[in-house]
């Protein structure tokens, strides 16, 4: 109880500073996750079109994925030197493979019926794509989100090893110092926070299922 007690008056005393990390956390998860979408889209479209292409492009992320996360931190810390952009160019990297794969099983999960039938009104392939095969592999899309969200989350706890800031500084703090508290006042925030966007982005995943049905 007295732990409690501590964590809470710790907590409430450093409220604007576990806040103004909070926010940075976050910002670098959605740039990251943000430029994945931007790129995994694509790539996972032309993975499902393309089949020669599949094997390579799922390969290349599913072997930036085995890399250990603070591995693949200090390598781009290399290139891209201490900070915020490194991060977030790691969790992009992080977040490339569920958005990748999910958006290639989607688009090849569409019914060969449903393809038939576009075929048969008058579609090109371009047609099928976005008029068909895209809004149904959304569901699949949103899946692959939701993971990418919570490894996003997880392993943006460990940017400040290269100088970024967020709620990983918390944490480790408080290992150099020993201190329970601080882990746990930077641990509960992003663990609050990944429950919070699985549970945002889960809803968003059902109701676009529910439309498709």
């Amino acid at each position: 109880m007295n732990f409690i007690t501590e964590l809470g008056s710790y907590m409430i005393e450093n409220m604007d500073e576990l806040l103004a990390l909070s926010i940075e956390h976050l910002l670098m998860v959605v740039y990251g996750i943000g430029l994945a979408l931007v790129v995994g889209v694509p790539l996972g479209i032309l993975a499902a079109k393309f089949e020669k292409l599949a094997p390579i492009i799922i390969s290349i992320t599913n072997v930036i994925q085995l890399i250990p996360s603070l591995a693949l931190l200090a390598i781009l810390m290399l290139y891209f030197g201490f900070g915020f952009n490194t991060v977030v160019i790691g969790l992009f990297l992080y977040s490339l493979l569920p958005i990748v794969k999910n958006t290639y099983v989607g688009i090849k999960e569409v019914d060969d019926s449903i393809m038939e039938a576009g075929v048969g009104n008058g579609m090109t392939s371009l047609q099928l794509l976005y008029k068909i095969q895209f809004p149904l592999s959304i569901p699949f899309l949103m899946a692959g989100l939701r993971l990418a969200a919570v490894i996003a989350i997880s392993v943006a706890t460990i940017g400040p090893y290269i100088g970024a800031d967020g709620l990983g500084r918390e944490i480790i703090s408080g290992i150099s110092l020993q201190s329970d508290v601080k882990i746990y006042a930077g641990a509960i925030p992003a663990t609050l926070m990944a429950i919070i966007a699985d549970f945002i982005l889960g809803k968003i995943e059902k109701k676009t299922k529910s439309r498709i049905a």
